[in-house]
C-alpha cells in the first residue's frame, strides 16, 4: 500500500528539538451514514525518540466544507458580519467562502453531521462494537467540545446511550511557561453522579477538542486516566489539529500507558510563531485526502500585494471556540491578523472572489 512520509523538526526553543515524520496510507473509502462514500486515513505520528500516535484523518463532504472551500447561497445576515454593504448583499445570489466563515449554529450543525459521518467509520465501528454502551463515556470539554455532538453520533450509529462527562479546560496567563506563557486549569469535572463500579465500567473515552499546543489535551487525558483507572482506549474527535500538539500527546506519560487515537478532519495543520495558535494549512499536497480541494482553496485566498500567499497564513481556527459562540469576534479576530500580515480584511477577500 502506497504511503507518504512527512518528516518535521519542532523547536520551542529548546536545545533539543523534537524530530520525527507522520507517516499517511492511502486514503481507503467506506459508504458513509448517509448513503454517500467518504474515506478514511489511517496515519501515524511517530518521533525520534521512540515515542508514536495513531490517527485517522477523514474526508467526507462534511469534512470538506469545514476545512475548504463550499459554494453556498448567499446569506444576508452573515454576509452583513462580513462588512459587505446592503447593496452589494442584495446583489449576490450564490458564492463560495472558506469553512472558517461557517460560524455560530451553523457550524454547529455542519460538525455535528461530520461527526455522525466518522463515527461510522470502519476503524470506529471496530472498536465500539464490541462493548457494551456502560463500557463507553463521552468526555467534551468546554466550550469548543460541546457543539461537537460525539454523544449524539455514537446514538445515530449504534443507537447506544453514553454517559456524557463535562469538563471545563482552559488556559489561564502563566509567564513561567516557556514559549506558551499559559497554563492549563482544569476546573469543572462532572464524573460525581457515577459510582466507583461504573467509573471501572468505562473502557473507552471519547474526548471532544481541537487541538493547537496540545496543552489542553494533554491535562484532559492526564485526568481521565487518573479517575477512570480501568480505561483500555482514548478516541479523541479533533476537527482542527497540529502535527505541534500531537508531538506533546505523543510523548506524555498518560498518552503511552493508554492507547490514544486521534481523528482529524481532512488533513493535518501548521502551527506558526509567535504563540503557535496560529494554524494554517500546510502547502504539502500529500497531506491532503484530496489535493484539488487545497488548490481551490488557496486560489480563494489568493496572495497579497507583495505576492505572499495568504492561504500560507490563514488560520484554519482563528477563534477556535469564538466562531461556535460570537461570530463577530472570529470576524473582528479575522480581519486583525489578515490586515496585520496581509494588509487586507476578509471583506476585502469576499469581494474579490465575487468578481
Amino acid at each position: 500500500m502506497t504511503r507518504f512520509k512527512h518528516p518535521f523538526t519542532i523547536s520551542e526553543g529548546t536545545t533539543n528539538p523534537i524530530q520525527g515524520h507522520v507517516e499517511l496510507e492511502q486514503p481507503l473509502p467506506y459508504q458513509t451514514k448517509s448513503g454517500g462514500s467518504g474515506f478514511y486515513r489511517p496515519a501515524r505520528l511517530q518521533l525520534d525518540d521512540g515515542s508514536s500516535l495513531d490517527l485517522v484523518i477523514y474526508h467526507n463532504p462534511f469534512t470538506s466544507a469545514f476545512i475548504y472551500i463550499q459554494e453556498t447561497e448567499a446569506d444576508p445576515n452573515l454576509l452583513d458580519l462580513t462588512g459587505l454593504s446592503k447593496k452589494e448583499i442584495a446583489s449576490i445570489h450564490r458564492l463560495r467562502l472558506p469553512g472558517q466563515l461557517i460560524m455560530g449554529a451553523k457550524r454547529t450543525e455542519l460538525i455535528g453531521h461530520a461527526v455522525d459521518e466518522i463515527l461510522g467509520a470502519p476503524l470506529l465501528y471496530n472498536t465500539i462494537t464490541p462493548h457494551r454502551q456502560q463500557n463507553l463515556a463521552v468526555f467534551p470539554i468546554a466550550r469548543e467540545g460541546l457543539k461537537y455532538g460525539v454523544a449524539e453520533a455514537i446514538y445515530h450509529n449504534y443507537g447506544y446511550y453514553c454517559d456524557e462527562i463535562l469538563l471545563d479546560a482552559h488556559h489561564v496567563f502563566d509567564s513561567s511557561v516557556p514559549v506558551y506563557n499559559r497554563k492549563v486549569e482544569l476546573g469543572i469535572f462532572k464524573d460525581k453522579d457515577l459510582d466507583k463500579g461504573q467509573k471501572d465500567k468505562i473502557k473507552v473515552a471519547f474526548i471532544a477538542d481541537s487541538i493547537a499546543s496540545g496543552l489542553v489535551m494533554k491535562e484532559v487525558i492526564a485526568r481521565i486516566s487518573v479517575r477512570f483507572e480501568y480505561l483500555e482506549n482514548v478516541e479523541v474527535v479533533s476537527p482542527l489539529t497540529t502535527i505541534r500538539g500531537l508531538c506533546r500527546l505523543a510523548q506524555d506519560e498518560a498518552c503511552r500507558k493508554t492507547h490514544v487515537r486521534l481523528h482529524v478532519f481532512e488533513t493535518l495543520l501548521n502551527a506558526l510563531p509567535p504563540d503557535y495558535y496560529y494554524s494554517a494549512h500546510y502547502n504539502i499536497p500529500e497531506l491532503h485526502i484530496v489535493p484539488e480541494l487545497d488548490r481551490e482553496y488557496r486560489a480563494w485566498w489568493g496572495k497579497d500585494a507583495s505576492g505572499n500567499a495568504i492561504a500560507d497564513t490563514a488560520c484554519a481556527g482563528y477563534g477556535w471556540s469564538e466562531v461556535f459562540y460570537s461570530p463577530r469576534k472570529q470576524i473582528q479576530m479575522m480581519n486583525g491578523e489578515l490586515t496585520r500580515r496581509h494588509g487586507v480584511t476578509i471583506t476585502d477577500i469576499i469581494r474579490k472572489n465575487l468578481l
